[in-house]
């Protein structure tokens, strides 16, 4: 087992590997930029080592200054957490070049999957079925007019490089994909350092189903079912759920088969995710692979009762996947909801500051990962994400009335939060019954019906 672990990373993500290395009896080093410098995982990691300004360019997308770092603090392993170089083939390969282990699959891998439009070509080869696009990368605008004439409108142009929602644009006419084309390539260079786009048919209105691989060294790769992650704005997820309402057995069983032949056919190893989008007939087609840990893993250890970031360790260490973990079975459904500090009310615009008041709700089933409290500023260079809220019960309608309950205790004062957002959505009788798909926001927020309340509880500061 390794002695030290350098978190290249910041937030909740670095906060729950820090809990996870102690729990193992690791050792933890923190990087962190100036902006972060009295961030929580910085005071809770062993040590901490501060690479560069707030921009994350200057400090937490620099692979320089991240192996200097690791250098110093004499670390055996790295953990990219998500986003930022998770998913970075490069930066992997200089991690495993200097003799130290990456917390994630290896860097030839992450090459095959981690680039979109690779990943699709290597899930045709595998007889998984992908939807209608571009044969590569389409390098001008010009090109892009022609796949979308092939294919026919609407298209959704999607970074190579992607995550989050970012690098991403739906076009229903040549002028939209003509603008939507070079802000997508815009948009993928700022946030991955790769403006490479493709092209693929827009399913309209799908569920967004993704399956959970965990994958050893020694070929063995089990599946730990589906999160149903179709609740999205702007293309990016705010709530998700473990079980999805829409999958029934024989279709679980149809993915999930797809999503580990898939993973075993470039030798995947440690964590990942397949996602496919599942249409109206419940047809499915690969969409991409995460080759890293998602967000919302939270939901499948719940419902799994697994450790999800410990299972990475270990099997980045070279032990086999855990037997609770290679005969997991579902036993509860959760549901998470995504808490940024945006204002629901001003078209979600973000709302960086002070915490002057921060309680989380708790009780029987409710989980927090969050890195904050009472005096955090929340900086304004990063991701709005401030805590994922995870609540689980035996039954869906049980895990949902539960996190209503939760919303209704959740009091932030000083910024603005999500927090009255989701709890209309914990409102509506269509998500109540599963009656969502992609398009389920716009829906709901363009209703007359849609109402945002302030929560009930008001706690003094």
């Amino acid at each position: 087992m390794f002695e030290k672990v350098l978190i290249a990373n910041r937030g909740e993500i670095a906060l729950r590997v820090i809990r996870a290395c102690k729990e193992l009896g690791i050792r933890t080093l923190a990087v962190y930029s100036d902006a972060d410098v009295d961030s929580l995982h910085v005071q809770l990691a062993d040590e901490a080592i501060c690479i560069g300004a707030a921009p994350s360019s200057e400090s937490y997308l620099k692979i320089d200054r991240i192996m200097s770092a690791a250098e110093v603090g004499d670390v055996d392993a790295i953990h990219p957490g998500y986003g930022f170089l998770a998913e970075n083939a490069h930066f992997a390969e200089v991690v495993e070049s200097c003799k130290i282990k990456f917390i994630g699959p290896p860097s030839h891998v992450i090459q095959k999957m981690g680039d979109k439009d690779l990943a699709r070509a290597r899930a045709r080869r595998s007889g998984v079925p992908v939807t209608p696009g571009s044969d590569g990368v389409v390098e001008t605008d010009k090109d892009a007019v022609k796949v979308a004439k092939k294919i026919g409108y609407p298209v959704m142009i999607k970074a190579v490089a992607g995550g989050g929602g970012r690098g991403m644009r739906a076009a229903h006419n040549e002028t939209s994909l003509i603008a939507g084309f070079h802000s997508a390539r815009l948009e993928a260079d700022k946030a991955f350092g790769n403006p490479s786009v493709y092209i693929e048919k827009l399913i309209l209105n799908p569920h967004h189903i993704e399956f959970q691989i965990v994958a050893d060294r020694h070929g063995r790769v089990v599946h730990l079912g589906e999160r149903d992650c179709s609740i999205q704005r702007r293309n990016q997820k705010v709530i998700e759920e473990c079980p999805s309402p829409i999958v029934t057995p024989s279709l679980r069983k149809k993915m999930g088969n797809a999503a580990v032949k898939l993973a075993k056919s470039v030798g995947y190893e440690n964590t990942g995710t397949i996602e496919f989008l599942v249409d109206e007939d419940r047809r499915f087609y690969f969409m991409e692979m995460n080759t890293r840990l998602q967000v919302e893993h939270t939901i499948t250890e719940e419902v799994y009762g697994c450790d999800l970031v410990k299972e990475q360790i270990r099997i980045a260490a070279g032990e086999p996947l855990s037997p609770h973990v290679a005969h997991a079975v579902p036993r509860s459904h959760a549901i998470q909801c995504r808490i940024n500090a945006e204002d629901p009310a001003g078209n979600f615009q973000p709302s960086p500051g002070r915490i002057t008041f921060y309680y989380a709700p708790g009780g029987r089933g409710v989980r927090i990962d969050s890195h904050a409290y009472t005096g955090y500023v929340v900086p304004p260079y990063y991701d709005s994400l401030i805590a994922k809220l995870i609540t689980i019960g035996a039954t869906r309608n049980a895990a949902i009335d539960r996190m209503r309950r939760a919303l209704d205790e959740y009091y932030v004062a000083g910024i603005k939060t999500t927090v009255p957002f989701h709890a209309a959505i914990m409102r509506s009788g269509a998500f109540r019954e599963g009656k969502y798909d992609t398009g389920f926001v716009e829906r709901m927020m363009s209703s007359e019906a849609f109402e945002l309340k302030p929560p009930p509880v008001r706690l003094h500061e």
